[in-house]
């Protein structure tokens, strides 16, 4: 790849400029085109074979698609969230478990970029960029999961006659850590007398043994593999950052960063997904017509799937612009994009397989390979249940401490856009967003916080919420700049404002009613404040508007 500089990018934001992104994505056209073809895809999968060559090549110097996440200061490109999201998405529709492969690349990395001192970053980051080094992120155990605290692995200090630490000497296993049988070097989680701390463990150190590649469900074209430690000396220069116990700081620093990465792997499925089941509508034709002017399969199937799709693409953008304008505390705003986005993926390979019927079934048309990867984006990096607990929490608490100001505030700017723009389903966003403020504050109120199935309800909400506003933002914006994408997206905008209202209507009763609590005076006073019935006027005009989304999709006259 030809050599990137700061020149010709944007002043006020990280990352590439588009031209330097498109030849990225050029690259990986070509790199489809070549290496990873539909034949060789369904062949990796059907072996379970983890394509470590092809990768490698991908990774040399005519190719060399890790130089993305890379600072330029370290040799890389200087991407940006932004670009990490695009470049991964677009893998993910050509084979999620090559894109996972490459995750757990840049995965591995970010504790070095985020905890490596300047020594450490030009020394390992380095080892990337010259392209013969495969990493992975060791952190999951097989009984801490999701929950890092709980790791068991430990790391003793190795002190020389004088008291000083030379090293460490790392006992314990990790377990589901991907390219884990392969790499060339690993950043690993343990936990040292000051707390949890990052090391580096190479391949070949005496004691570390990669245990036998998993036999997995879906992506099959990964490495996936258990590790054992024993008695692994580590050098001290080998502690990321110099300073112990700050491991569980900086993971979490990553978090908003790698969850979106996560949110583009589910969409980038997701969309590959969408993609063959609107070929086959537009070419299977069922009692005289195609299937795609069938109501009972567009608007079923294809146009919800769609609109969830763009929804997804328009939060992730939005967050991932935030990160590259230098914003760092987006932990629940990275949990958001991976629950809503990976949902939204595994929605759509789920009804792809419907749409095709017993094709659908049938590995040669894809889908039921991309429905069997698409589940693992719904577990790995924290189960989605795990950020439903992330979301409603910081939520809640946000909530609370602002006075109701936090949704208040974007119920504020929807309204604000309606006046002025009321085709975009702002209006919709608005109402949702007061309702939601309200049913925040009465399970507050009433302790109803304490039971975590009316929390993930409001998790649901909040994250449905979050999605829409940037939904109408982004319609807000492509109006503004006159972009022929406008008339799609406003839309999609409305249909997704009637899923919005709809959820929060039903999980505000959920809320309301399911405890058995609360009199009928209570819930309909409740239900008053919240503008509950007004909710339904998102339905207005919906068919009307999923008609008009198929007519886009299916390029209709």
């Amino acid at each position: 790849m030809p050599a990137y500089t700061t020149e010709n990018r944007q002043h006020d934001l990280a990352g590439l400029d588009p031209e330097s992104r498109q030849m990225v994505l050029d690259t990986l056209k070509l790199v489809r085109e070549r290496l990873l073809t539909k034949e060789k895809v369904l062949e990796l999968d059907k072996k379970e074979e983890f394509p470590e060559a092809i990768i490698r090549e991908m990774l040399g110097p005519e190719i060399g698609l890790q130089l993305l996440f890379i600072p330029e200061k370290y040799g890389g490109m200087g991407g940006g969230a932004r670009d990490s999201c695009a470049i991964t998405r677009e893998t993910a529709k050509i084979c999620l478990g090559v894109a996972t492969a490459f995750f757990a690349i840049q995965l591995g990395a970010d504790p070095i970029m985020f905890a490596g001192t300047d020594e450490e970053k030009q020394k390992w980051l380095g080892r990337i960029v010259e392209g013969n080094s495969l990493v992975a992120y060791a952190v999951t155990e097989a009984e801490a999961g999701s929950n890092l605290a709980a790791l068991k692995t430990r790391a003793e200090p190795v002190k020389d006659d004088s008291g000083n630490i030379t090293g460490y000497i790392i006992n314990g296993s990790k377990q589901f850590i991907s390219n884990g049988g392969c790499a060339d070097f690993l950043t690993v989680l343990a936990k040292a007398p000051e707390g949890p701390t990052f090391f580096i463990v190479e391949k070949g150190m005496e004691g570390f043994q990669p245990g036998k590649p998993e036999e997995k469900h879906g992506i099959r074209a990964s490495n996936t593999a258990p590790l054992t430690f024993t008695d692994v000396f580590v050098p001290a220069e080998n502690l990321l950052g110099d300073v112990p116990g700050q491991g569980l700081k900086q993971a979490n620093l990553v978090f908003g960063h790698t969850r979106l990465v996560v949110a583009a792997l589910g969409i980038g499925a997701g969309e590959a997904a969408l993609d063959i089941m609107v070929r086959y509508a537009k070419e299977r034709i069922q009692f005289g017509t195609p299937l795609s002017e069938k109501q009972g399969y567009t608007h079923k199937l294809v146009v919800p799937n769609a609109v969830r799709l763009e929804a997804a693409d328009a939060y992730m953008e939005d967050q991932a612009t935030r990160l590259d304008a230098g914003e760092k505390d987006l932990q629940v705003e990275g949990s958001i994009a991976k629950y809503f986005g990976t949902e939204a993926g595994n929605r759509t390979a789920e009804d792809a397989i419907q749409g095709l019927g017993g094709y659908g079934y049938i590995a040669e048309y894809e889908v039921e390979k991309i429905k069997r990867d698409v589940k693992i984006t719904c577990i790995y990096e924290g189960t989605n249940e795990i950020q439903q607990n992330i979301i409603s929490m910081f939520r809640w608490r946000t909530s609370v401490k602002s006075k109701g100001k936090y949704y208040g505030n974007m119920a504020d700017e929807m309204e604000a856009l309606d006046a002025s723009m009321p085709d975009t389903g702002a209006g919709a966003y608005a109402l949702a967003a007061r309702a939601l403020n309200e049913i925040i504050m009465f399970a507050h109120s009433h302790k109803l916080t304490k039971q975590q199935y009316v929390m993930f309800c409001l998790a649901d909400m909040m994250t449905h919420v979050e999605v829409g506003i940037s939904m109408a933002r982004k319609a807000q914006g492509l109006i503004e700049k006159g972009s022929p994408e406008a008339k799609k997206i406003v839309i999609m905008s409305r249909v997704f404002a009637n899923e919005v209202a709809d959820l929060v209507a039903r999980n505000a009763m959920k809320i309301l009613m399911g405890p058995g609590l609360f009199d009928k005076q209570t819930v309909s006073e409740v239900m008053r404040k919240m503008n509950h019935e007004r909710l339904a006027e998102s339905y207005s005009g919906l068919i009307q508007d999923m008609d008009a989304v198929a007519d886009i999709l299916f390029d209709r006259a």
